[in-house]
């Protein structure tokens, strides 16, 4: 049976929102389904995907998924992944090429949505791999959002990412 794209996207993307990984692994390897076919509302499985499943991640990404895919709002599944507190799929994300300096609409990256989420765990992740120089379009960088929030754990961890980045440059 031939899908069409836009059909091949929404089931493609269903599966993946769903954790289908048994689906998504036919429709990848015996339909040949691209793994960036967009859903009836421009998304592909990986920006639709359950977040909270690495099995998921890999298994578009090995296929060839683009990492770095932006919605029209700028968000990648980078973003998506700080945002949920995902590390787990994050770490998957970034082994497979995704940028944690990709910035949103609003200028944050993935840092600064993890910073407003308060997933710690996350920003530990994030800090050694960000640009913690760069200002969302508020002029806001990762630690002035941790202070502006008053959240002295991710204040000092940022402080000492910041002055160990600063270091190794020297």
């Amino acid at each position: 049976m031939v899908l069409s794209e836009i059909d091949a996207g929404k089931n493609l993307t269903a599966a993946a929102s769903r954790g289908n990984v048994k689906e998504l692994r036919r429709m990848l390897e015996e339909q040949h389904v691209h793994p960036d076919t967009v859903n009836e509302f421009g998304r592909t499985a990986l920006q639709a995907m359950m977040m909270g499943s690495t099995s998921v991640a890999c298994l578009l990404l090995e296929h060839g998924a683009n990492a770095n895919v932006q919605d029209r709002l700028g968000v990648t599944p980078a973003h998506d992944a700080a945002r949920a507190g995902f590390v787990d799929t994050l770490q998957v994300m970034v082994q497979f090429g995704a940028s944690v300096n990709t910035q949103d609409n609003t200028g944050a990256l993935p840092i600064h949505v993890a910073i407003r989420e308060g997933h710690i765990d996350v920003v530990e992740f994030l800090a050694p791999r960000s640009n913690l120089n760069h200002q969302d379009t508020s002029g806001y960088t990762a630690l002035d959002v941790a202070r502006a929030l008053r959240c002295p754990g991710l204040v000092e961890l940022l402080e000492r990412q910041f002055e160990s980045s600063l270091k190794f440059q020297a």
